[in-house]
Parts: C-alpha cells; structure tokens; sequence
C-alpha cells in the first residue's frame, strides 16, 4: 500500500521529501534506529524518483520521435508543391 501512496506523490513532493530525510540525517542528531528507517525511506524515495525520470525521459523521446516524423511530413508536403 505504501507504494501505491508513493507513486500517487509528486516528483517533487517526493525530491523535497528526501531533501528533508538527507538534512535531518546530516545533523547526525538521530538515533540509530530513527537514522536507520530515514535512510530506508531515503532509498525508496530515491528508487521512485528514478523510476519517474526514466518515464519522463521516454516521454520526452517518444514526443521528439513524433515530431521528428512530422517534420518530415512537413518537409515531403512542401517539395509536392515546389514541383
């Protein structure tokens, strides 16, 4: 269930998450245990927003694959009416 809550999060909700996680851990103020549960959220924050960079990252190829393809029908329509 916790995954499900994660991937409804925002990349950038969860990147501040773990920009809090790291300054807390940073204070070295902590616990052990405390430290030990930051850190384990930390990395799964950190898997998630991996996970949402590569998505994006296709997203963004694939948007550019179809805009390269109209561009080139752009280019192919404007050579049938130069001739």
């Amino acid at each position: 269930m916790a995954t499900k809550k994660q991937s409804a999060k925002t990349f950038e909700s969860q990147l501040q998450e773990l920009e809090t996680i790291v300054e807390a851990m940073e204070e070295g103020d902590l616990p052990l245990e405390d430290a030990l549960k930051q850190f384990e959220q930390g990395v799964k924050l950190t898997k998630n927003c991996q996970q949402l960079l590569e998505k994006a990252k296709q997203r963004i190829q694939v948007l550019s694959e179809q805009q390269e393809l109209v561009d080139l029908d752009v280019d192919i329509n404007e050579d049938e009416d130069a001739d």
